[in-house]
């Protein structure tokens, strides 16, 4: 069976506000992987009700760094709710990662946010509980749908833009402003 063509992963996926599921309404997400069976993503313009400083105590990890520990975590998405995600950056090998682009990556193993805790973590990292799925051919269909866009995904998107404006600017990556837009679809 040939490849899929093209994979979306690396992009960031934009909803359109069309998009009423609750789940993703204005958000943005970064596709991490993309292949035959489907797609995995991980919403970065969403707050979670947790600060790192809870999910850390959680975990039994501490840490004497009072910034970090009020950093707000990220709803990633609806699945897995309970597992973290760290999109994060560097050229270090953890225990369980995936390269999303080459320099970018997403981990989900423990020894990440212990390195975060103890200050010897990547530069930059955006820790999210749950991502977002989608089963084989699901993405592709929901983009001919008109319930997302895509573009580039770009570093300070992710890692430093205040969450507020993640959604507009993601769209404006691709001169699109998303406040202009009609909030309905029609077909012709």
């Amino acid at each position: 069976m040939p490849a899929l063509s093209p994979s979306f992963a690396n992009q960031l996926l934009i909803a359109l506000p069309t998009l009423a599921d609750p789940n993703f309404a204005r958000t943005v997400a970064l596709i991490c992987q993309h292949d035959d069976d489907g797609a995995m993503g991980v919403v970065v313009n969403r707050a979670s009700d947790y600060t790192l400083g809870e999910v850390l105590q959680q975990m039994d990890i501490g840490s004497d760094d009072p910034a970090l520990l009020e950093r707000r975590v990220l709803a990633g998405g609806p699945v897995h709710p309970e597992r973290g995600f760290v999109i994060h950056d560097g050229d270090r090998a953890w225990d369980s990662s995936l390269a999303v682009a080459d320099g970018l990556y997403v981990t989900t193993s423990r020894d990440i946010l212990e390195a975060i805790a103890r200050g010897e973590g990547p530069e930059h990292a955006t820790v999210a509980l749950g991502c977002a799925g989608w089963g084989a051919g699901q993405l592709e269909y929901e983009l001919t749908e008109n319930s997302w866009l895509t573009a580039p995904a770009r570093h300070e998107i992710l890692f430093s833009l205040p969450l507020d404006q993640r959604w507009q600017a993601a769209a404006g990556e691709i001169g699109v402003d998303l406040m202009r837009m009609a909030g309905h679809v029609g077909h012709a």
